[in-house]
């Protein structure tokens, strides 16, 4: 099968209601298993730039499409595939990407239907100037939807909070590719033993900055091949995640709950931070997901999580008992970390984040109960919405007087000193995750 062969199909399952990222694994691993690893970078990355620039390479079509609104999802789904390759793959010539994409339309339409997209592909490569875009000074909020692919209500948003350069810097940083970072497993290396390593199995990486564990993978073989992986020095995490456990910082010892603990990052960071010794209860809502937890202790070396399906919501703490250390890692808009889902922002609405906030609470208040006089709870999301974070966080202790916001330790790290940290990338040059400590009054 062809890349593009296969992108055409994984896109039409994208269409029809599948999440980008599950529709690619699952071609991967089944009709593309086969591909050559050029073709399957080449694959992801088509899919994944067709559906993030989505609202970009539709207004194109709009205009070069005599009837847009009469044109069926299979066509504009191709015609998306070859816009993306004139407007964003460099390294593809003109001439290739509009032969490629024809061809693939005569596979695939009628003949009629490969002319149209033959047609409006070279009208474009002929006059890109017919395209009109939204004017920058008038219209900001449209320009920047449109350019830099974004939901406008999500732009709107971010331009009331953030102003202008900042939300054009915040929608380009969630158009480029992700870093990927490593965690170094501190039970069983360090970091410069782990940099050794890795460069001696071939790769290029770099200390990260803010969490003492973190490593940017820049460039390598795959990471399931890699012996440091297999011998469980080290698990993927992004590094503003990294810094929940040290904001909660459990020790070794303690009595920890980790409420929505799937797929086990946070929870395996916090188990060595407590030199593995205590316990850690971890929850999570679905069982299958509770089996990667403990797929990932195994593969670390840990040995005190006891991993449940649970439902935070209906756990009681006459059966559980109370806890010094809580985790909330509160299930989220994920609006701080939209590169790496690249359908995420057309999922998303405002009224799903107000119900999400409204879930956030009731879970946060339920939490609460388990913490133990003393005892210290991490609120965290992977969004910037203030709806899902400070304000969530100011309702609870609003209501709930036997709790104090607590100090967090990230002041040496020029995160300055308060119980919330909101990470932006274009303050941080971090993923957009929020934290917050509560701490539970003595009497």
């Amino acid at each position: 099968m062809k890349a593009r062969d296969g992108a055409y199909e994984v896109l039409e399952k994208i269409q029809t209601g599948a999440y980008a990222n599950l529709a690619l694994d699952q071609f991967l691993q089944g009709p593309g298993a086969d591909l050559s690893r050029l073709d399957r970078n080449f694959l992801m990355e088509l899919v994944q730039g067709t559906v993030k620039y989505r609202l970009y390479l539709d207004w194109i079509i709009d205009q070069l499409v005599q009837k847009p609104g009469q044109l069926k999802p299979g066509p504009r789904n191709m015609l998306r595939m070859g816009f993306y390759q004139l407007c964003f793959m460099d390294k593809i010539p003109a001439r290739a990407a509009t032969f490629e994409t024809v061809s693939l339309a005569k596979r695939r339409f009628h003949s009629g239907v490969a002319s149209l997209i033959n047609g409006v592909l070279r009208n474009w490569l002929r006059d890109p100037e017919k395209v009109r875009w939204p004017d920058e000074m008038t219209e900001p909020a449209q320009y920047l939807s449109v350019t830099r692919s974004h939901p406008l209500w999500m732009v709107e948003d971010w331009l009331q909070r953030y102003g202008y350069e900042q939300t054009r810097f915040l929608c380009e940083y969630n158009n480029q590719p992700p870093e990927l970072w490593l965690r170094t497993n501190t039970l069983r290396t360090d970091r410069p033993s782990l940099i050794e390593a890795l460069t001696a199995q071939g790769c290029q990486v770099r200390p990260g900055q803010y969490a003492p564990e973190s490593l940017e993978l820049l460039a390598g073989p795959a990471i399931r091949e890699l012996a440091a992986f297999q011998n469980g020095w080290f698990t993927i995490q992004d590094e503003s995640s990294m810094l929940a456990a040290h904001g909660l910082a459990p020790q070794p010892g303690e009595h920890v709950l980790d409420t929505c603990a799937a797929p086990g990052g946070k929870t395996t960071h916090m188990a060595q931070l407590m030199q593995d010794q205590g316990r850690i209860l971890a929850w999570d809502l679905h069982p299958h997901r509770v089996e990667l937890i403990r797929e990932n202790s195994r593969r670390l070396g840990i040995h005190m999580i006891d991993a449940r399906a649970q439902d935070v919501m209906q756990a009681r703490v006459s059966d559980e008992g109370t806890f010094q250390k809580i985790l909330v890692d509160a299930p989220c808009s994920g609006l701080g970390v939209l590169r790496r889902r690249s359908d995420a922002r057309w999922r998303k609405t405002p009224e799903e984040i107000r119900q999400l906030a409204s879930i956030q609470k009731d879970m946060l208040k339920h939490a609460l109960e388990f913490l133990a006089p003393g005892g210290r709870l991490l609120y965290s999301t992977c969004t910037i919405q203030p709806e899902e974070n400070q304000l969530v966080v100011e309702s609870v202790l609003k209501e709930n007087t036997g709790f104090v916001p607590a100090p967090l330790p990230f002041e040496g790290l020029g995160f300055g000193s308060g119980s919330m940290l909101q990470c932006l990338p274009f303050l941080h040059g971090l993923e957009g995750f929020f934290m917050a400590a509560i701490q539970r009054k003595e009497s």
